[in-house]
């Protein structure tokens, strides 16, 4: 490994280079801006990533038109651009992305990342990002890393030899960080719904949020509690604190929070930092659905943009506008549902801060179905909880009415009645009460 300046380390990339850039917490932000600043230098340079953090200056002008962004999930710092001309995005399963390196449908020719300090090893831990960070670092042909002593050092997989990173800046400041926010009444309610479903000795997905911070706070009462996650945030923290989460009743990796990112508060950094508890692998491992399925009383809790009246979840776009990304949701909503007693959970408010009903009679025309109708089971409200499995369509669309925001019962009510044949209205329909 050479020690170079930051400025040094970015000549390594070239024109025409694919570089993967590590995310979330751990996104290498003074190396993609450094890159950035050799915009009349190089062309034809391409990123992968997944959500990233910070300031994603290569997307805008003037480095855009000699750097493209070609994204696995679309985070808000890149949300803008994706929906334009110079970027685009991947619908890919994050369970599946390794596979996009390790089979040169997407070579990489560099990686970026950031890391701790090496070990009296050599080794250096990729912190709180394994996730698909450990496959592109197996498959590029060159590693950069900037090694950060802020950097959460984590058990599991998610370490790099110093004899395999071809060269090294040096940066010392904090990961990304969130505190958490205030929960609302509402989210308090769909909490207090979706924690009557969590069984004792479930073992639990979860993301990150009000929600399902709502869901993790009114778990308290609840015992032996577990944790396979794609990632995890503070709202663990209290129940860890207070035996609710022990992880005993496990069968992959027994007494372990297993998850492949995490994103939260320094407080919860501190936590992970060599904590033997903490099990961080990469997303094929955490998402694998054989796997999870495994798990006995699997629950997976996810949220969604909109639920069409058949139940199909559209949870990445708003129409043809690309919002996030496909995720793992399915991996977990599917792993979930195969585990001995396990639940899918949708979690979700039912109307947006605009007042939108958040179940409605279609899709939007474009809108992604990120988890078909037949994969959903349980849906959650403020008004309530569903469970649409085994339901036919007119059940659905009348348990799903049943949740949604009062002020929109009825035209969805009026909905049913256009789709359906022999539809019994649940709510007064004016036109038809002659």
């Amino acid at each position: 490994m050479r020690e170079v300046s930051i400025e040094e380390a970015v000549k390594e990339v070239k024109s025409g280079d694919r570089v993967f850039v590590q995310g979330a917490a751990m996104t290498p932000n003074e190396l993609t801006d450094a890159l950035c600043e050799r915009y009349q230098e190089i062309n034809n340079v391409e990123i992968i990533s997944i959500h990233t953090e910070g300031d994603a200056k290569y997307t805008r002008e003037p480095y855009n038109q000699s750097i493209r962004l070609n994204s696995c999930f679309v985070g808000g710092n890149v949300r803008k651009c994706v929906n334009e001309a110079n970027a685009d995005y991947i619908p890919v399963f994050l369970s599946e992305i390794h596979l996009l390196f390790k089979r040169n449908i997407l070579p990489l020719d560099v990686a970026f990342v950031q890391v701790s300090p090496p070990d009296q090893h050599g080794y250096c831990s990729l912190g709180v990002s394994v996730d698909v960070t450990l496959p592109a670092i197996q498959t590029a042909q060159k590693i950069i890393a900037q090694i950060n002593p802020q950097v959460p050092r984590t058990h599991g997989t998610g370490f790099v030899h110093v004899s395999d990173i071809c060269c090294a800046t040096y940066v010392d400041r904090p990961i990304h960080a969130h505190d958490p926010a205030p929960i609302s009444d509402v989210e308090h309610r769909i909490g207090q719904h979706v924690a009557e479903l969590i069984d004792e000795g479930a073992t639990m997905q979860m993301g990150i949020g009000n929600i399902p911070d709502a869901v993790l706070s009114n778990l308290k009462s609840h015992r032996a509690l577990g944790i396979h996650t794609e990632m995890f945030s503070d709202g663990v923290l209290p129940l860890l604190e207070q035996g609710v989460i022990t992880g005993e009743n496990k069968t992959v990796k027994k007494g372990k929070i297993v998850s492949c990112f995490a994103v939260g508060s320094k407080r919860l950094y501190d936590f992970i930092d060599d904590n033997p508890i903490c099990d961080f692998r990469d997303a094929a491992y955490t998402n694998d659905t054989a796997r999870i399925r495994r798990n006995p009383k699997a629950t997976a809790i996810n949220s969604a943009i909109e639920i069409d009246l058949t139940g199909q979840i559209c949870a990445d776009t708003i129409g043809c506008y690309q919002y996030s990304g496909v995720g793992g949701q399915m991996d977990f909503i599917r792993g979930a549902a195969l585990s001995p007693d396990g639940k899918a959970i949708f979690a979700l408010p039912s109307m947006t801060k605009n007042g939108i009903s958040k179940i409605v009679p279609l899709l939007k025309s474009g809108a992604g179905v990120t988890t078909t109708r037949a994969h959903v089971h349980h849906i959650a409200t403020e008004y309530g909880v569903v469970d649409l499995f085994g339901k036919n369509l007119k059940q659905r669309a009348k348990a799903l009415i049943s949740i949604a925001h009062p002020d929109h019962q009825d035209a969805l009510d009026r909905a049913a009645h256009e789709r359906f044949k022999n539809w019994d209205p649940i709510y007064a329909i004016p036109e038809m009460a002659n």
